[in-house]
């Protein structure tokens, strides 16, 4: 372990710095932030992977740093990675590509310090042996909460529940535009057009609305520097039902969803992980 690891009392922990961080500063529920991750390990590693994210990482180096109180695990069995569209993904190559999606949410106006923090830790964990190589990223950002647009109006759980009510599925999407000005263009109509009326009569609660950020200059080398920072957006939609009972009725046309402000480059159906379990890793393949 590092050098800090066998220090003990105040000192090496720093406590009472703990106390004048959390007596500023904004710390409300609302979902400001997102980190969102899509990962693929490679070939012959999918138990061990799944172990140590599950045993460790999940923990470690996400649950446990400041300011991210939410988080789930959502898997795509090969039938998924099947309904998967566009055939040509400027997100996933393959489209099937990225059988694991971690989503995490971070309190609104507390992303610089959370990503001091995440930097920090990660090239802890780095140090120690705590990170498994065999694995690639084909998706991971952090992002800014834009929008959510409701099925059920004030009905239901909002959105600051959505990674902890019990969801039977989730669907990643991902929207670029030409350029930044036809974003606010698009946001709109997904918010006021497209989403209300595509979620009416479905079995999707929810759709969380997130535009992607840089990340730091000083992040890990293994996560690639995110892209379509000034133009995309990433929707989370939140599913009642399992996906593959209902995506041909609700879901298959959803690379449709941009109208003439966008184009879609990933719609990629999931299903929540059983934590402690290595349920559907014998499915991936």
């Amino acid at each position: 372990m590092g050098d800090d690891a066998h220090t003990s009392g105040a000192e090496g922990t720093r406590s009472e710095t703990y106390g004048e961080l959390a007596a500023v500063g904004p710390y409300g529920v609302r979902p400001g932030h997102a980190l969102i991750t899509m990962v693929e390990p490679h070939p012959g590693h999918e138990y061990a992977y799944n172990r140590w994210y599950e045993d460790d990482h999940y923990y470690a180096g996400a649950m446990a740093m400041p300011w991210m109180y939410a988080g789930r695990r959502w898997v795509a069995t090969r039938a998924l990675q099947e309904l998967r569209a566009p055939e040509k993904s400027a997100v996933a190559q393959p489209v099937t590509a990225g059988c694991y999606l971690s989503t995490y949410w971070v309190t609104e106006g507390r992303y610089d310090e959370h990503m001091k923090w995440t930097v920090a830790i990660n090239k802890r964990l780095n140090r120690d042996g705590r990170v498994y190589r065999d694995r690639t990223h084909v998706f991971t950002a952090f992002q800014d909460h834009e929008a959510t647009v409701y099925r059920d109006g004030a009905a239901g759980p909002r959105d600051v529940h959505a990674l902890d009510h019990p969801y039977a599925g989730l669907i990643l999407q991902v929207i670029d535009t030409e350029d930044p000005g036809r974003r606010a263009e698009l946001l709109e109509h997904l918010r006021s057009r497209e989403l209300p009326r595509r979620l009416a009569g479905s079995p999707a609660a929810m759709v969380t609305v997130f535009r992607p950020t840089p990340l730091p200059g000083d992040r890990m080398t293994y996560v690639k520097q995110v892209e379509g920072t000034g133009t995309r957006l990433t929707l989370l939609w939140f599913l009642e039902r399992d996906p593959r009972d209902v995506w041909h009725d609700h879901f298959a046309d959803l690379a449709g969803t941009a109208g003439e402000s966008g184009r879609v480059e990933l719609v990629a159906p999931f299903i929540p992980t059983v934590p402690g379990t290595d349920r559907y890793v014998d499915e991936l393949r």
